[in-house]
């Protein structure tokens, strides 16, 4: 008669887990994409934007147009600055998601270990 793994329940649990930081892990990733290319969006934007001022201000302009470029630049400037900080904080949450991940699968493999050794044991 063999005898059952006794902590084949912490294994399972211990899987599952992992499974669901697994999941986690993929969906601050996707975040962290998202962030970059919002990130990225902006900046080409502000380019595109900086480009028609200078070519505008090149051709002449009113004193109100070049506030209204100047301001919408500056409003750039600060949507840029805080899609920065976003980033910055999906990639924060990435790299914590992903030593949440190391750690649950180092709990994974330590239990898997324990359920070989218990059913080598067995075996002989």
């Amino acid at each position: 008669m063999t005898r059952a793994f006794p902590l084949q329940s912490l294994l399972e649990l211990s899987q599952l887990r992992l499974d669901e930081a697994g999941r986690k892990l993929g969906e601050l990733l996707a975040g962290e994409r998202e962030a970059s290319r919002r990130h990225g969006l902006l900046v080409e934007y502000r380019e595109e934007y900086r480009t028609r001022f200078a070519l505008a201000a090149r051709d002449g302009l009113r004193p109100s147009e070049w506030r209204n470029y100047a301001n919408f630049l500056a409003r750039l400037d600060e949507a840029v600055n805080q899609a920065v900080s976003a980033v910055t904080d999906t990639k924060r949450r990435t790299v914590a998601g992903q030593k949440e991940w190391v750690a649950k699968q180092g709990r994974v493999k330590a239990f898997e270990t324990l359920s070989d050794r218990h059913w080598s044991r067995i075996a002989y």
